[in-house]
């Protein structure tokens, strides 16, 4: 649908961010100025404790420093309530009092046929709630007690019971005026082959299911059969329902885990109501099928670390592999799964009710990250006792790790394999040995010297990387004009010490204010003690770009400068840390190329930033290193 011109504009002048966002947040008034709407809270987006989401009214518009979400008032009610571009517009529309201006005729049609469907289904939950009170419900409300769903909870979760007849739902739905055609495309009736019409659930307890606004899309339902050709049945996909894009419990798991409560996804209808009932509120479920991408995706804008709640059997395992096949390709930096493995085969509605909240809450506790249970995966039952084996082993993990599309997880998945194995494969009582004339082994062990000086963690090095970003962040504090032309590469760039990153991201957010306004802007989200220690630094005082700042030309060729060292510097170190999870044994011609020439790249870039006394001008010299890192002369071209 399209909006026409000024219409958002329109939208965000009528209502305060500050308000809208003040329903989903508890401010932080000792950082918050209400009468400039420069507003502070723990971020609604992710769990933390500290206040590092900030919203200035004025400008309209968010940023989290710890998550990095960022928008204006339509992309928070879109995130925050997990609805389209559309529906958050209509929401805050109304809101202001504000007209929707006239849809696509077309696109009209369907939302109204839509809107009916969901009331059809509305007044089927009613009836099939008024039916578990009926004498036919005898075994169902003893199954429910059984299970130890209290009245009250049953109430809560609106659970009811289709009678075993075969169209007793429909008869009540058309006595209510209800057409035929609704009650079918809702998916609670069927067509049968001979024409006539019957009811899809029958002799089931029955659990309704709605989308994320809350909004009744389908049911499911367990069988009351002692032998039913399928124990669990959903319903049917229609124009509301698509199991694959929807959670079971997703509206109320999604308020909970906006108050801090971690996200678990179960397996089914029960568990998540037993786990609810016992305090764990954002549970979620698929519905009858495995986890989608599409869910997988819908839960992380819940929470970014879910907890997958496996039963500790051998089906629970499987699915839970199959699950990180899933994941791998989709996860990023601060975005992944964690996997609670149950006891003895029980699922968490058993476990709950054998061993108490505390038991499962000591599950979720002890959930394991996503590379833990693939290195399980890849090496269970299996024995290592052979070059060859090992061999094979190490290809089926990179394997694993080239889905990952994220270049430092890679990395880092790489580190915890290694790890993994030489914790777990090394022979438990394997000693380095050293014979006179066994030149082989002494090579073995001077590789072994070497790799762990190349590759291992250069502290001096570190040292100079924040000591480079301390002159960038000090030179942006005292000259913000000079932001303008970095502005793009600033952002991009991921400053490693925490003081700088969160420096230059306030002033990224400020620097078009005035000085002393940037000034306080980075010191309220810095502290002014911790702004004042890295303006103290040595390294910046002395630093020719910062003691002559009205120098103009001179700030932004150092500023130049220092970004194409650190870059080059990280290139360098990517490409060892890159090539550090295939030496295995000998290093092949290939890595020992490609470390010597990214070697030489850096020692060619320090050469050039060296040559001041040489007569060029600073700006000529980071061209050259620039042109050095952009052209990746470390990596081996393909003839």
């Amino acid at each position: 649908m399209a909006l026409p011109p000024g219409f958002i504009d329109e939208l965000r002048t009528r209502l305060s961010l500050t308000a809208v966002v003040g329903r989903k947040v508890t401010w932080d008034m000792r950082k918050s100025n209400l009468a400039k709407g420069d507003m502070w809270a723990p971020c609604p987006f992710h769990q933390e404790k500290s206040a590092s989401f900030h919203v200035d009214d004025r400008k309209g518009f968010y940023y989290c420093f710890g998550c990095h979400a960022k928008g204006d008032i339509v992309s928070f009610v879109k995130d925050s309530e997990n609805l389209g571009f559309i529906e958050a517009v209509e929401l805050l529309a109304r809101e202001a009092g504000m007209p929707m201006p006239a849809r696509d005729p077309e696109a009209a049609k369907k939302a109204d046929r839509n809107s009916q469907l969901s009331q059809v289904m509305e007044q089927a939950f009613q009836w099939f709630r008024l039916q578990l009170r009926t004498g036919a419900a005898a075994d169902a409300r003893a199954y429910l007690q059984k299970r130890g769903l209290s009245a009250e909870a049953q109430e809560r979760w609106e659970v009811g019971f289709a009678p075993d007849a075969r169209t007793a739902l429909m008869q009540a739905l058309l006595a209510k005026g209800i057409a035929q055609d609704l009650i079918i495309d809702a998916g609670l009736c069927a067509r049968a082959e001979d024409g006539s019409v019957y009811d899809r659930f029958r002799n089931r307890i029955v659990f309704p299911i709605r989308d994320g606004r809350g909004r009744a899309i389908s049911l499911g339902g367990r069988s009351m059969e002692a032998n039913p050709r399928a124990k669990y049945l959903n319903g049917p996909e229609t124009a509301l329902f698509d199991k694959g894009r929807n959670l079971f419990n997703l509206a109320r798991a999604r308020e909970a885990a906006g108050k801090g409560q971690p996200l678990i996804i179960a397996e089914g209808y029960m568990d998540v109501i037993a786990l609810s009932e016992a305090g764990f509120a954002a549970a979620v479920a698929p519905m009858g099928t495995a986890i989608t991408e599409d869910q997988l995706r819908l839960a992380w804008r819940v929470a970014p670390e879910p907890v997958m709640a496996l039963d500790g059997d051998a089906a629970g395992l499987k699915a839970a592999m199959r699950v990180i096949d899933l994941a791998l390709p989709l996860i990023e930096a601060g975005q992944s799964l964690r996997f609670a493995v149950l006891p003895g085969g029980m699922d968490p509605d058993d476990l709950i009710r054998a061993r108490g909240a505390g038991a499962m809450q000591a599950v979720v506790d002890q959930a394991q990250p996503m590379v833990r249970l693939l290195w399980q995966r890849e090496t269970e039952g299996q024995v290592f006792d052979s070059p060859e084996r090992k061999a094979a082993l190490r290809r089926r993990l990179r394997e694993c790790i080239g889905k990952i599309r994220d270049r430092d997880i890679k990395r880092y998945y790489a580190e915890s394999f290694k790890t993994f194995e030489f914790l777990e494969l090394q022979p438990k009582n394997w000693a380095p040995t050293f014979k006179r004339g066994q030149s082989s082994d002494i090579k073995r062990g001077a590789l072994a010297e070497t790799r762990a000086s190349l590759l291992g963690s250069n502290g001096s090095q570190h040292v100079g990387e924040m000591l480079r970003e301390t002159i960038i962040v000090g030179l942006c504090l005292r000259r913000p004009d000079v932001v303008a032309p970095f502005e793009s590469d600033l952002e991009a760039f991921d400053f490693a010490h925490e003081p700088q990153r969160t420096a230059m991201l306030a002033i990224l957010e400020n620097w078009h204010e005035s000085k002393d306004t940037l000034f306080s802007a980075v010191a309220a989200v810095c502290g002014m003690a911790e702004l004042e220690r890295l303006l103290s630094e040595r390294h910046l005082l002395i630093n020719p770009a910062y003691k002559r700042h009205e120098d103009t030309e001179q700030v932004i060729g150092t500023v130049a400068e220092q970004l194409a060292k650190l870059s080059s510097d990280r290139a360098l170190r990517r490409e060892i840390e890159d090539g550090e999870f295939d030496m295995t044994g000998l290093v092949d011609e290939g890595l020992t190329w490609r470390l010597g020439q990214a070697a030489e790249a850096q020692n060619r870039a320090g050469r050039v930033m060296r040559d001041d006394d040489a007569g060029e001008d600073r700006a000529s010299l980071s061209a050259r290193l620039q042109a050095l890192i952009d052209g990746e002369v470390w990596v081996k071209r393909r003839p």
